[in-house]
This record gives structure tokens, C-alpha cells and sequence, in this order.
């Protein structure tokens, strides 16, 4: 049976003497700071009279306890020194100060002062890192130049990546979804995910055969394999990653998420792997790490992984432990505790894993492993690293490898003899080398990248009147004793009025909740997530409600109401993050696309923001994931942006949902941009990005106060019952297209402004027509539009942006090729200006009649 220290202190703490029991707390809490973990010897421990004896007041021959009996198999101090060193001073390390709960700290001291099990040496973990290391090896002898960031220095990451995944499988996980930096990521690709090793040299092969089929560099890429394991197969997907390190950290944690959505809590699990300067630098581990402690989010805990290489690029980024300063740091404010390893001690990794696992297992929260090793290279093999750290890489040229220093330690137990570990390193690294030398058709254990051909969207069946009343309904039949908000009794009496007639006119509101409720019905999932979303920024959602009793049900959520075939509804309020929330949702769309070749399809994945303008918080997503993800690595996202957008006098930071830097982004059919004007648009077009065949981001303008008021936006229930999403709306007002000769365009809520306007000045020569799409432009509809005015003589396009703000710019090329034979086009907008919309009302006011009489010509 297997004891330890911590839990026979628990049982019978009154035993030990007060001399002993400081001294085995002071084990407890800092006898990491105290671990020899560098494997440069760079970073000092603290002096180990700090733990000694004589500094609790003891002597070697003292007894533990009262009576003089033994403490668990300890018969003096002398003995407890040797045990205590052992578990919390060796190469593998125990940081639980961030630990707040006693249980947790508790459970994890009681795993770190067991006694492990004695093994008998054997040569498996060495075959494993002499073929990490060969690898690396071999691409520096075939491709000098090439840039690889090698994992010379920490090669224990893949038997501890190796570990993890057998735990995991032990655990019942079925799935596992990892993100890494750059570091290693070549040598995970082939070692881990299988990628034949011809394939990944290719990409570093100037005369490779085939380049144009490289649609990224070799160290962003991931991959999807299934490992056999002692206890089955666990399928891993290593995600995608560009150059900005830590982002890939969200997108993980999301696809985790939706995989779990679909087989249950603990069917998937996350293993991020971090550099340790990017890990202690970059904003989006805090937010990620906050993020995911919130329900809605939560993955059961993520196991992080940090490449300790204690630098930055060429800046130092040293373990402080006389300051009690890690990298890991950040990871406090999730209660996280450290597993600290020495990457030269590659026999303490099976152990390391066991506890990590385990502890997610029990606990459902994160913990880390920090792998502390060094880097035998530069940052890159082009670097010179000699230049800014002269005291760093002599050493790390001289010192044995990995390899060597667990080839010593088995030596010395006895395994083999010097000559003949020598011997059988040498051949097992020609093995290696000979083996990836090998070159493998293209695809033989499949690639890293699919390309994907995009589908035809296809026609949507309309939804019944009688679907919609029975959906109002089930949305409307409130729990016993729930008293809802005097505003959501208003509400209830409106839908439910609406419900009994095609002529009933419809908000916004009222136009979502029903296509989500269509979706649902149906057996589609539909996810909302982002800030204030349940509520919704202008109030226009209500999607939760709220018992404003004292007792009885705390909240009622309309829309679970009407779920079918196991659909499920999740709306989320997120914390005040961006950045790390839309990398989130970028992942779980992805891997809910992934999933959806089943009867439930997809699934409708959805991102508010606040104010449209804040998805610059998250820039980083938009560039790098969501615009460009499928042309690099065929990751197809059918996530929807909703961005609330529109000049309404309350200064630039909530006016401007950045529509034209959005639209510099289009490019090869990549994204769908839409700004609605009508509740029907609004319906239609979400019922649109959920159930066509081609998936695609879909980035949309949303109302915001104005327009969400706006009685003419509001369409009738018959609109919403047939047809479907118009990216061109024609003139309906225009009676005699033979009388027009100008024509105006526009998108979003100016157009009520300009045809308020019309009607005032009874401008029957004047067509208001509007684009509701404008990527992929509408160039045949538009035109086919155009060509109902034969007397058209002025083509005008309108934005309230200011013109280096809108889509003007964007649009110009295919309003040109669309304008008609002695037509003219022109354009009309607010002024250049760097900031973009006014903070005054009255200044608002006077600059938007400006416009629209500007536009209205005459």
C-alpha cells in the first residue's frame, strides 16, 4: 500500500512535535524554490540551509512525534530530511501557493509524498528521445537554413506529451484537443501526429516539387490522428496556429468545448502548450484563464504545458526563486498549482502526468507543468545567440544532451556498460535518421491541411405560420409562480399577438428569437455567447428572463422551450473580454463544423460584441482565424459576428463597427458581410448562415438603438414566413421606374432617413435601393435591379460613414462595372476624419440631414 507523510499528519497531526511539523510544512511550501530544476544550472535555488535541520532546531537522531514512535516508516529527523528532500526538492517539484483550497493543496501533497513504486529501468523512454532528438538532427543536416525552431534542449516534451495521452485515455477522455507554440511544433507534427516526414521537408526544401501546395509555413500547422493507447484509442487534433503564440490557447479551449457539448463532459479535454516568456507576456492567457473558470465556457480544466526555455526571443525570462517569480505566475488568479520539472529528468514525467491527470479528474480545473529546460540553439537556427546572452549558450553547447544524461543514468543501474551505451545511442539515432530519410507518398498517413471545396448554398424550407404559433406558445407559458418584468409581460402580449396574424408587424426582437426557435425546432444547436448577450446591449433580445419573485424558478429561457431532436440552446453572458471570447467561439465553431456531417448539422455559433467597435480588442482573430483560416489551413467556420454599427451622435468608440476594414479583409469568397435593414433580413439571414451547405464566417452590421426603434424596419409575420435573405432590396415605394432617374444605394438604417426625406419632397424621380450584402457583392442582382430604371441617369452610392470609414472604397470597382451605359456614378459620405462619428447630437443631426440632402440631388 502506498502512504504518505501528508495524510498521517491529517489522521494524527497532535503526534508530531511542533519542531516537526513546521519543518514538514516549510517542505510543503517552498521546497520548489529550493529544486535544483535548471538544467544549465543558470537559475539558483535557495540555499539549502533554508530547509535544514538545524533551522527548525533540529537534530539528525531527534524523534518526529511525542511518544518517540515512528512517523510512517521515518524513525528520526535525520530520515524525514531524506523523504521530505525527495518529494518536494527533487527534479520534479510541487508549487501549490496558488492553491486556495486546503482539499485541493491537500490532495496534491499527498500525491507528491507517496512513494512511488518501484520500476525497472528500461530502454523505452531513451528509443524515444534518441528519435525526438534525431529529428531534429537530420532536418539540421538536410535543410542548414531552414527554419524549424528546434526542440533541442527540451526534447522531454514528447514522452511527456506521450504520457499525458495515455493518462488521459485512462480517464475515459476520448478526445483530446492540444495547441502549441512554435517551438517543437515541426517535431510534434511527425513524432506525434504522424506526418511523414517527407512531407514536412518539403516545406523546407527550396527546390520542393510541389510549392504552391504549401499554403503556410510548416511550424503553424496541425493536424488530426488517432493513438493507440493501453487503454484504446484517443484521437488528437493539434490546432493551427500563426505566429501570435498564446491565441491559439482560446480556440482550443472552444473546440473542446463543442466536442464535449456533443459526447459529454468527459469526452474531451485541452492541453495547451505554451512558450514561457509569451505564457507570462500576452494578454489573452489572463483573459483565456478567466474565460474559461465561467460557466458556458468551462472544459473541466485545461493541462498547460510550459517549453521553459527561460528566454524571450534574446531577453532573459529566468525563474526568480529567491523572489519566488515564475512565468507560471499568471496562473495564480486560476488557483493553478506548478508541477515543476526538470526537462533532464525524463524519468519524472510518467509522474508528472499521473498527478496532472488525476488532479483535473478530481478536481475539474486547470493545473501546469512547467517543463524547465533550456534552448540549445538560438531562437531560430539562423539566430546568433552568443551576441545577447554570452553567459547562457557556451554552457549550452557543452553540455550533454537528454539523451546522454539519461543514457548515464542508466549506466549507472546497471543496464549496459559505457562502451555499449554508447554503441546503442549511436544506433538508434542512424535508425531514426534512416527511417525519416525514407521518403513516403504524399498523404501516406494523411496531411495536415485539407482543402476544402466549397458547396452551393442550397434553398431553405420556409417555416409554417402554425410552427410559429405553436413555437410563441411554448416560448410564452411561464412557470407556476413566475412573475415576469412589467417589460417582459409587454413583451409576451405582443409575440403572442403577432402570432395570430400574417399582417402583425414584428420587431428585431421578435424576428431572432423566432429564427432561433425555427433552428431549434428543427434539431439545429444554436450557441450565442459575448457580453451582455442574454439581455442583449439595446434590450432588443431577451432571451433569459427574470422571476421578479421572491420565490419560485430563478430564471425561464423561452427558447429551451422548443428545442427538438436533442437541439440544444446555450445563450452565455461572457466576461469583459474580446479578444480571448471570440477565439473561443472561433474554436467551437470550427470543431461544431467539424462534427456536423450528422442529422443536427453544424449548429448556428454566435458572437456579439457590446459595441461593434470593440471587436478591435480582438483583431488578432479576425486577421488571422476567422478571414483567413480556411485559405491556410482549411478550418471551416461558419461563426457569425454581430456587430452593432451605426452614426448616431455618441462619439466614435460606439458608432463604428469598422465595416470597410472588414471589407478589406474579403478576398476568394472567404467571409459573408451583411448589413439588414429589416427584422425579415435579420430573420432570414441568420436562419441563412445556419443551415447553408457552404460555410462561411459571416460578419454583420447589427442595429443599434436607432434602427432597432425604427417602426418602417419592422416587417410583417407573412415576410418572415416566405422567401428568404435579399442581398438587394429594390425600391417598393418606386411606383413607375420610368419616372427615375437617379438612384441611390445604401445599406443599413440611412436608408429610412433618405426615404423620409423622398416622401417629404415628393421625389418620384429618385429609387432607393438597398444593398443588404456586400461581400460577396451582389453584382447580378444589383444589376438586374438597374436595369428596371431605363431613364436612369445618376447612380449615387450613400454611407453615413465618413468616406475612409465606410465601404465605398470597396464597393467602387463593382458599383462601376454595374452602373448603366450614360449613367453617372458618384458617392456621398461624411467628411475624412481620423476619429469617425461625432459626440454631439445636434452636430450628428445637422451633418445627417447634410448628407441626405446631398444624396437626394436636386
Amino acid at each position: 500500500m502506498i502512504t504518505s507523510f501528508h495524510e498521517d499528519a491529517q489522521l494524527r497531526p497532535a503526534r508530531l512535535t511542533p519542531e516537526v511539523h513546521r519543518f514538514v510544512e516549510a517542505h510543503r511550501a517552498h521546497g520548489h524554490r529550493h529544486a535544483a530544476l535548471d538544467p544549465l544550472g543558470l537559475s539558483r535555488p535557495l540555499d539549502a540551509q533554508g530547509l535544514s535541520l538545524q533551522r527548525f532546531g533540529l537534530s539528525p537522531g531527534d524523534a518526529l512525534t511525542h511518544d518517540e514512535t515512528p512517523w510512517l516508516g521515518a524513525r528520526d529527523a535525520h530520515e524525514l530530511d531524506r523523504r521530505l528532500k525527495a518529494a518536494y526538492c527533487g527534479p520534479l517539484a510541487l508549487d501549490a501557493s496558488a492553491v486556495r483550497d486546503d482539499a485541493r493543496r491537500a490532495w496534491l501533497q499527498a500525491r507528491m509524498e507517496a512513494l512511488p513504486a518501484a520500476t525497472s529501468p528500461d530502454t523505452g523512454l531513451l528509443d524515444r528521445l534518441i528519435q525526438v532528438q534525431a529529428w531534429e538532427h537530420h532536418l539540421a543536416r538536410r535543410f542548414p537554413h531552414g527554419k524549424r525552431f528546434s526542440l533541442e534542449g527540451c526534447e522531454a516534451l514528447l514522452p511527456l506529451l506521450d504520457a499525458l495521452l495515455e493518462r488521459a485515455a485512462s480517464h475515459g477522455v476520448a478526445e483530446v484537443f492540444m495547441g502549441m507554440p512554435h517551438r517543437g511544433r515541426v517535431n510534434v507534427l511527425v513524432n506525434l501526429l504522424g506526418l511523414p516526414a517527407g512531407e514536412v521537408m518539403d516545406y523546407l526544401d527550396p527546390q520542393a516539387h510541389d510549392p504552391q501546395q504549401h499554403l503556410d509555413l510548416v511550424y503553424h500547422l496541425g493536424g488530426r490522428r488517432r493513438i493507440a493507447t493501453r487503454h484504446g484509442e484517443i484521437a488528437l487534433t493539434l490546432a493551427h496556429n500563426p505566429s501570435h503564440l498564446q491565441s491559439v490557447y482560446p480556440v482550443v479551449a472552444g473546440m473542446a468545448r463543442a466536442s464535449q457539448v456533443r459526447g459529454g463532459d468527459s469526452h474531451a479535454m485541452a492541453i495547451v502548450l505554451h512558450g514561457d516568456a509569451a505564457f507570462a507576456g500576452q494578454g489573452v492567457v489572463m483573459e483565456t484563464l478567466a474565460v474559461t473558470q465561467k460557466p458556458g465556457y468551462a472544459v473541466g480544466g485545461l493541462v498547460h504545458v510550459i517549453i521553459n526555455n527561460q528566454l524571450g526571443f534574446t531577453e532573459p525570462n529566468a525563474m526568480d526563486a529567491q523572489a519566488a517569480r515564475y512565468c507560471t505566475d499568471v496562473t495564480r488568479m486560476a488557483d493553478a498549482p506548478v508541477l515543476r520539472v526538470n526537462a533532464d529528468a525524463p524519468e519524472q514525467l510518467q509522474r508528472a502526468a499521473q498527478i496532472a491527470l488525476a488532479y483535473r479528474a478530481q478536481f475539474g480545473t486547470d493545473i501546469v507543468i512547467d517543463l524547465i529546460g533550456y534552448r540549445r540553439l538560438g531562437h531560430s537556427e539562423h539566430d546568433m545567440p552568443a551576441l545577447s546572452s554570452p553567459g547562457t549558450y557556451p554552457r549550452a553547447e557543452l553540455k550533454p544532451s537528454v539523451v546522454e544524461v539519461h543514457g548515464a543514468a542508466l549506466v549507472a543501474a546497471g543496464m549496459a556498460s559505457e562502451p555499449e551505451m554508447a554503441s546503442y545511442i549511436a544506433a538508434g539515432r542512424a535508425a531514426a535518421i534512416e527511417a525519416f530519410s525514407a521518403r513516403q507518398p504524399a498523404g501516406a498517413a494523411g496531411t495536415a491541411v485539407t482543402t476544402v471545396v466549397a458547396g452551393e448554398a442550397q434553398p431553405h424550407a420556409a417555416w409554417s405560420r402554425e410552427r410559429l404559433q405553436a413555437a410563441v406558445a411554448a416560448m410564452t407559458a411561464l412557470p407556476g409562480g413566475f412573475q415576469p418584468h412589467p417589460a417582459i409581460h409587454t413583451l409576451v402580449q405582443q409575440w403572442s399577438h403577432a402570432a395570430g396574424s400574417d399582417a402583425a408587424r414584428i420587431d428585431w426582437c421578435f424576428a431572432e428569437n423566432m429564427a432561433y426557435a425555427s433552428l431549434l425546432g428543427a434539431g439545429t444547436d444554436v450557441r450565442v455567447s459575448g457580453l451582455d448577450v442574454r439581455r442583449g446591449t439595446f434590450m432588443h433580445r431577451h432571451a433569459v428572463w427574470h422571476n421578479q419573485a421572491a420565490t419560485g424558478a430563478g430564471e425561464f429561457t423561452p427558447l429551451q422551450q422548443v428545442a427538438a431532436g436533442g437541439a440544444r440552446f446555450d445563450i452565455v453572458n461572457s466576461v469583459l473580454s474580446e479578444e480571448a471570447v471570440l477565439g473561443f467561439e472561433y474554436g467551437y465553431s470550427v470543431e461544431a463544423g467539424a462534427q456536423g456531417s450528422g442529422s443536427k448539422g453544424r449548429g448556428l455559433t454566435i458572437w456579439e460584441a457590446q459595441f461593434g467597435d470593440f471587436v478591435n480588442g480582438a483583431q488578432v482573430f479576425v486577421d488571422q482565424y476567422i478571414s483567413a483560416g480556411e485559405a491556410k489551413w482549411g478550418c471551416r467556420s461558419a461563426l457569425a459576428l454581430l456587430l452593432p454599427h451605426g452614426y448616431e451622435g455618441v462619439g466614435p468608440e460606439h458608432s463604428n463597427a469598422f465595416l470597410g476594414r472588414f471589407l478589406q479583409l474579403c478576398g476568394g469568397d472567404n467571409l459573408r458581410v451583411a448589413f439588414p435593414s429589416t427584422s425579415a433580413q435579420w430573420f432570414h439571414l441568420l436562419r441563412r448562415q445556419a443551415l447553408d451547405e457552404q460555410a462561411k464566417p459571416l460578419v454583420v452590421m447589427t442595429p443599434k438603438a436607432v434602427l432597432y426603434g425604427e417602426s418602417a424596419s419592422h416587417s410583417t409575420v407573412g415576410e418572415l414566413l416566405t422567401g428568404g435573405f435579399e442581398p438587394v432590396l429594390d425600391d417598393a415605394a418606386a411606383a413607375d421606374a420610368s419616372q427615375v432617374t437617379r438612384v441611390i444605394l445604401c445599406s443599413g438604417k440611412l436608408y429610412y432617413d433618405l426615404h423620409s426625406a423622398r416622401v417629404a419632397q415628393g421625389r418620384n424621380d429618385v429609387a432607393i435601393v438597398r444593398i443588404e450584402q456586400l461581400y460577396p457583392f451582389p453584382q447580378a442582382g444589383l444589376g438586374a435591379v438597374l436595369q428596371r430604371y431605363p431613364q436612369l441617369r445618376e447612380l449615387v452610392w450613400a454611407q453615413e460613414e465618413t468616406r475612409n470609414q465606410g465601404a465605398w472604397a470597396f464597393v467602387r470597382d463593382d458599383l462601376a462595372e454595374a452602373c448603366p451605359r450614360g449613367a453617372v456614378l458618384s458617392e456621398v459620405s461624411r467628411a475624412v476624419t481620423a476619429a469617425g462619428a461625432v459626440s454631439s447630437q445636434a452636430v450628428h443631426q445637422r451633418q445627417q440631414q447634410a448628407l441626405v440632402a446631398r444624396a437626394l440631388g436636386g
